[in-house]
């Protein structure tokens, strides 16, 4: 038996008895896990300061990679929002008699074992493992290279806390071979993985849709725009387009492009410009932001698609609402966009045209997080349109069947 099998069945196995604990069993081992994480910090901001002398690890990828003190108290605190949710297991979305007297009722359950691949985000093991242990999912999680001293020690500390409420420790489980052929092997595992969500770069998540052969839900690399319109108060949306592109620049919801309509763009870019790059921002610029700030760098076709990680912003001036429509829905990866304007019904029109999981009006794409949104936590932002589209919390966790109780019906 090889070890990715072990895993597999030894998720299975703990799938089946978490599907028989109680919402009050499963909220004490989130409080056990909360607790655990504080208890244990110094262990695991020391095996996190290993993973961060990695010089292999890309500059811009630091701050996603780093753990501190209050961000463990992140961790711990969102395990407990996610304690004090309610329990979708067992809801009824509908129940009703059919013409043959058959009573119908469509029940939430668990999905069974979620896979999760992801990189340099030591947070999504503690995300992860709150939002599926809550929902009776086991959970097998492949982290990257750069995270694996972090994730090693997460792990080891969840699994822990567990095991001292009585709960199958295998209901987290991590695959400490970070090779890509482990990684792609996991990805094939059908007989146990139930469903496979990849967390990370657009690469990574194009190579799962490529090589998957287990169900995947496609979570979202961001590129994120912000457009301001003609009817804008201008010092608001400075304030959103620093804060989306300056807050976390690594995140998948950072604001990567900020279209301006022509009408106050000569007015109000250079303000603008200034404002990004006295906060450390290298602006790039088409052919008509050049000509009202000449000393932007050029952007090119290339820059349009592209989501940065850092802190890097491409401008481009639009002639109206619908020009800046059309060029986000063709260019956006369907995560966040946002229209920064005081006339109403521009904003409305935005919000109903633009193809992404989430549509603001006068707010910053960062507000795009499970934990913003009043889910505790987040296993991933989805950008398909399946049964779960945006930050994905406890009810995208779930499936349901038809429990049907008759009294000797048959079918005529």
């Amino acid at each position: 038996m090889t070890e990715l099998t072990q895993l597999g069945q030894q998720a299975q196995q703990a799938s089946y008895e978490l599907g028989l604990l109680s919402a009050t069993q499963k909220n004490d081992g989130l409080l056990a896990m909360a607790k655990a994480l504080i208890a244990h910090q110094d262990e695991i901001l020391a095996a996190n300061a290993k993973d961060l002398e990695n010089p292999q690890v890309p500059t811009k990828f630091i701050d996603r990679l780093r753990l501190s003190s209050e961000r463990i108290q992140d961790m711990a605190t969102g395990l407990r929002q996610v304690a004090a949710l309610a329990d979708p297991i067992g809801n009824v979305d509908r129940a009703w008699r059919n013409d043959a007297g058959l009573m119908i009722a469509k029940e939430r359950v668990p999905l069974g074992v979620i896979g999760m691949i992801f990189e340099a985000r030591p947070n999504v093991t503690a995300d992860a493992s709150a939002l599926c242990f809550k929902t009776g999912n086991a959970v097998i999680l492949r982290g990257g290279k750069e995270a694996i001293h972090s994730n090693q020690a997460l792990v080891r500390v969840l699994r822990g806390a567990l095991r001292e409420v009585g709960v199958d420790e295998n209901a987290i489980q991590l695959i400490e071979d970070t090779s890509h052929a482990m990684a792609e092997k996991f990805m094939q595992l059908t007989d146990y993985v139930d469903v496979l969500i990849p967390r990370g770069s657009a690469r990574l998540i194009q190579t799962v849709l490529a090589k998957a052969t287990v169900p995947v839900i496609e979570t979202g690399a961001g590129n994120c725009h912000v457009y301001v319109d003609k009817d804008a108060q201008l010092e608001m949306a400075t304030a959103i387009v620093i804060n989306g592109k300056v807050q976390r620049p690594s995140v998948c919801n950072a604001t990567e492009k900020l279209l301006i309509h022509r009408d106050v763009a000569t007015a109000y870019l250079p303000s603008m410009i200034q404002a990004l790059r006295d906060n450390g921002v290298e602006v790039r610029g088409d052919e008509a932001t050049q000509a009202i700030v000449p000393d932007v760098v050029p952007a090119t076709d290339a820059d349009w698609p592209m989501e940065y990680n850092d802190l890097i912003i491409a401008v481009k001036v639009v002639d109206s609402e619908a020009a800046a429509i059309t060029h986000i829905n063709r260019y956006n990866t369907q995560h966040s966009e946002a229209i920064v304007t005081d006339n109403y019904q521009a904003g409305k029109v935005f919000q109903q045209r633009i193809n992404a999981a989430c549509v603001y009006i006068n707010a910053s794409t960062r507000f795009t997080d499970g934990f913003e949104f009043g889910f505790g936590a987040e296993i991933g932002i989805s950008t398909q349109k399946l049964h779960a589209r945006g930050p994905m919390g406890l009810a995208e966790l779930t499936s349901y069947k038809y429990v049907i109780d008759g009294n000797g019906q048959v079918r005529a």
